[in-house]
């Protein structure tokens, strides 16, 4: 089993077609931590607490004015990057507090996909484009009903080997060349995003949607199979 030190820090959260400028905000989770995920217009990726600091409703229930935020509740709006409040529509002439702020995290493009860190302190280089080879696919993400680490450790007993940087794991599903990314999203739930080396609507990739289905509960079973105490001999 491989130690949660050298995973790297940054969390495939969404792919980055599904987060558009200025537009939608859409919910995520990193390690039990809810997330609005949004962008400004210029397309700048924003990965924020799924709560507004006012009275702690959803972000993800507020719309984007723009390169703000707005609350769903009193309309209060944050600007993209810092979180500052800029404006309470009740009160137009009161300067919002200084201090009060959305928790913003790191958040980044990168083959496809919009990683998040978590960390306080300054994040270490992001992932590269080329997590992701030139030409290949997006196939599915699987939801699957175990911890992050159990997924990874299922995957690397089928084969996968994991990149220098720990950040995604290549191996093979359904005789088809498959790169999986795989999401700590909550306890005893991970979400793994299959990028393959096979065009859209391809019968390899139809082939590789179906085995995915397989693997998912393959590793449920697995994992099931691990939690269930032993019997004495």
């Amino acid at each position: 089993m491989m130690s949660a030190d050298s995973i790297s820090p940054w969390h495939p959260v969404a792919r980055s077609p599904d987060v558009r400028p200025g537009a939608n905000i859409v919910a995520g989770f990193v390690q039990g931590q809810e997330l609005a995920l949004w962008r400004s217009a210029d397309g700048a990726a924003q990965a924020w607490e799924n709560r507004c600091p006012h009275r702690s409703v959803r972000f993800t229930l507020g719309r984007v004015l723009k390169d703000r935020l707005s609350c769903a509740y009193h309309g209060w709006q944050y600007a993209a990057g810092s979180g500052q409040c800029t404006s309470i529509p009740a009160h137009p002439d009161m300067p919002p507090p200084r201090n009060l702020c959305a928790k913003v995290f790191s958040a980044v493009d990168a083959a496809g996909m919009l990683w998040v860190n978590l960390a306080s302190e300054a994040p270490p280089a992001p992932p590269q484009d080329d997590i992701v080879p030139a030409g290949w696919s997006f196939c599915r993400t699987l939801t699957v009903r175990a911890d992050a680490a159990g997924v990874r450790d299922a995957l690397v007993r089928r084969g996968f080997a994991a990149d220098a940087a720990w950040i995604a794991w290549r191996g093979v599903i359904g005789q088809v060349d498959t790169l999986a990314l795989v999401l700590d999203a909550q306890p005893n739930l991970a979400f793994v995003h299959l990028w393959a080396d096979a065009a859209p609507g391809t019968e390899e990739m139809k082939a590789l949607h179906t085995a995915a289905r397989g693997l998912r509960s393959e590793i449920e079973g697995e994992i099931e199979q691990y939690r269930r105490p032993q019997k004495a001999a």
